[in-house]
This record gives C-alpha cells, sequence and structure tokens, in this order.
C-alpha cells in the first residue's frame, strides 16, 4: 500500500475527531437559528457564547471583542477595508509589508484605487520586518498598520511586540495576520498591543469556513458584512454554529496541548533540517533558521523546478507545497521568497513542508530519502546543473 504523510499543515488541518463530535449535535439535534425568540434556539447562543469565551481567553481578551467570520479571509479584508473607511476622516496612509498573505496585500491595492496610500516595508533575508523603516515610514496621515504575526510560507516570526509598541506610541491601529500563528504560538493581545487580529480554524485542526477577528473595545470599525443584527450588528448572517462549536473546541485542544505540541513539532523540523542541509547539496533554508514556527520548513533547491518536485513527492505519498495554498496554481514564484532576495530560478525551486506532532522522525528519514532521490533525478535531467557541474571540475 502506497505510503501517505502530510506535510502541508499550513495550508490546512485535518479535523480533530474530538472537534467533529463536538459539532454533530448542531447540525442533527440542537440545529435551532440562534436568533430565534424561542426556548429551543437558546442552545446554540449557549454554544456560541462558551466557544466565544474559549477563544477570548485564549488570546487575553474580552468576549464581546470577538466576532466570527468566514476565516482568515473574511478576517483581513475587515480588518483593513473597514477599518481604512472608518478612519479616513483622520488620515489614508496605511502600512504593511511585502510578504503579507495576498488576503491583505489584495485588500490594500483595492484601498489604494480609492484614495487610500499604502507604504509596503521591505523584510530582512530571513522575512523580518525592519523596525527603524517601519519608523519611518510613519506619518501624520497614518491610520493603520498590517503585519503578520508569522509568515505563512517561510514560518519567520515577526517582531510583534515592538511593533505594537510603536503603533501605540503614535496612536495607530495595529493589526496582525495571526492565521499561521494562533494556537501555535502563545498570544496575548495586551502584552503584544494589538487591536486587531485575524485567525482561522482549519489552521489548528479545526473546520474550515469559520474564523474570528478580534476588535479591541474602542476601536471605530465599519460593518463588513450587512443584513442582520448577528455579530452585535458588525457582522450580518445566520451564524455557523457547528463551525463556531469545532472552532470553540479546537482552540481549547491547541492550548491544552500548546508546548507539547510545539516541541515534538520543533524536534522533527530542526531534524528534517539538519539532515536535508547535510545530505543535498545546492540547497538553502528560507526564513529564520530558529525564530519560526515549530512546524515549518521551507527549502529552496538549485538547479530543480519545484513543481515537478511536489509532483514526484506526491508519487512518494509525500504532501507538500511550493508556497501558500492561495497561490499553488500561479506560476509566478512566491512574492515571499522574491521579497528576501532570492533570485526567480532559485524561488522557483522552493518546497515548504509543514508539520504536525503526529508526524514521526521515521516519516523525516523517508521524506528526506525522497528528496534526495528526486533532486538528484530531476538535476541529472537539467541542462542548468550539467553546465553549472563543468564549470565547477575546471
Amino acid at each position: 500500500m502506497k505510503r501517505f504523510i502530510y506535510l502541508d499543515n499550513a495550508a490546512t488541518t485535518k479535523t480533530r475527531p474530538e472537534v467533529v463530535d463536538a459539532m454533530m449535535p448542531y447540525f442533527t439535534e440542537f440545529y435551532g437559528n440562534p436568533s430565534s425568540v424561542y426556548e429551543f434556539s437558546n442552545e446554540s447562543k449557549k454554544a456560541i457564547n462558551r466557544s466565544r469565551e474559549t477563544i477570548a481567553d485564549a488570546i487575553g481578551a474580552k468576549t464581546n471583542e470577538i466576532y466570527f467570520t468566514a476565516g482568515g479571509t473574511e478576517s483581513d479584508n475587515w480588518a483593513l477595508a473597514a477599518t481604512a473607511e472608518a478612519y479616513q476622516a483622520k488620515g489614508n496612509h496605511i502600512i504593511t509589508s511585502k510578504i503579507e498573505h495576498h488576503a491583505v496585500l489584495h485588500t490594500c491595492e483595492y484601498l489604494e484605487k480609492r484614495g487610500f496610500e499604502v507604504t509596503y516595508l521591505d523584510v530582512d533575508e530571513n522575512g523580518v520586518i525592519k523596525i527603524d523603516e517601519l519608523k519611518k515610514a510613519i506619518r501624520p496621515t497614518t491610520i493603520l498598520i498590517s503585519i503578520m504575526f508569522a509568515n505563512n510560507e517561510i514560518g519567520t516570526i515577526e517582531p510583534v511586540k515592538e511593533i505594537g509598541e510603536i503603533a501605540k506610541e503614535h496612536g495607530i491601529i495595529f493589526h496582525t495576520d495571526a492565521v499561521q500563528a494562533f494556537g501555535h504560538v502563545p498570544i496575548n493581545v495586551d502584552e503584544y498591543h494589538i487591536d486587531m487580529m485575524s485567525a482561522s480554524g482549519h489552521k489548528l485542526n479545526g473546520p474550515k469556513g469559520i474564523g474570528f477577528l478580534y476588535i479591541r473595545t474602542g476601536i471605530k470599525t465599519r460593518s463588513f458584512m450587512h443584513g442582520g443584527a448577528q455579530e452585535r450588528k458588525r457582522r450580518g448572517g445566520t451564524e455557523n454554529v457547528p463551525g463556531i462549536v469545532g472552532f470553540g473546541k479546537a482552540v481549547e485542544i491547541a492550548m491544552n496541548t500548546l508546548e507539547e505540541r510545539t516541541k515534538k513539532e520543533s524536534e522533527l523540523r530542526d531534524y528534517l533540517m539538519k539532515r536535508v542541509m547535510a545530505e543535498v547539496p545546492y540547497v538553502r533554508i528560507n526564513g529564520h533558521r530558529t525564530n519560526r514556527l515549530s512546524n515549518n520548513v521551507n527549502f529552496a533547491f538549485q538547479f530543480i523546478e519545484g513543481e515537478s518536485l511536489l509532483i514526484m513527492l506526491d508519487m512518494d505519498g509525500i504532501c507538500g507545497s511550493s508556497g501558500s495554498a492561495c497561490t499553488s496554481g500561479s506560476l509566478d514564484p512566491s512574492h515571499v521568497l522574491l521579497a528576501i532576495g532570492l533570485p526567480h530560478e532559485i524561488a522557483h525551486g522552493s518546497l515548504r513542508l509543514t508539520l504536525n506532532s503526529d508526524n514521526t522522525m521515521e516519516e523525516m528519514d523517508y521524506v528526506v530519502e525522497s528528496i534526495k532521490k528526486i533532486v538528484e533525478k530531476l538535476r541529472s535531467m537539467s541542462p542548468l546543473y550539467e553546465d553549472f557541474v563543468k564549470r565547477q571540475n575546471r
């Protein structure tokens, strides 16, 4: 039987059985609309409130600061577009980075077409924003800073606390896309001076189609979904009760297992990186070597094309990616890898492997042997590699 090793957890995670069990009654037994007035709907209302409290406790927030959405993309769009609109009388300048998820970058492009000005900060070779450049970018008209907590492709964790302190000092709203970080890194919104934060359920063994936006009390933001009075009149639409329940359960499990889980993932990650770097020539690690998500590995292999590598890994039963899931259909190299200084030809040879605590060292050994075999085969068919070797041997 063909092996199956799933190493694309940054794209999505498996929904845990406990999460599915928690959700099931809200499909078949407690299916009432939470907005209805009769007693049957009360269990749905209570379930939403319980999940809201679980999530708020996980980040040190108040329950009325958690707003449920359809996922990270909606949360990012809401945080940027509706907040920019609400504060446009104060200013029209937004600061973000060149390595943000497209949910942020494309929203910024949308806002630029509507008269807002956006500064896209450079990052260093590890994908870390430069604090001095952030400070220099601030203007009297700056109303919002949006910098992701951890990068979805290369795993680098940004200096979020410093960014939050700078934003607070200048009276600027600070939003962070924490879709990859939430449930994997301890986050306290007060400690990090976060005003708005996006997260998504399917990145931490919860269901797809559910997320939240944290909005600090006192932050003005327009409604993004117009309709009914749900989510305290800020996000219309009947609540996804099973999804909210599943998200809450996933967060509960993630918080209870955080230390043990990330410790194991870090050990697997470091082992995989060490072996590949030692046994495969002409490869580099993308992202910060140590200050990165516990489950993220991103390699760039010279003289090969990433898509061919992925297809051949799949034939060996290994699931990986060459960037974020949202851009996997694009032929262009990753904007993140270009931003950290990789030339196009090397950026095209990237491989992102994102682990989970169910993976094993034996699986990592299998993955390394598979990568070695595939890279050698692909390079043997590459005229560029053949020419490089000839020049090296002169």
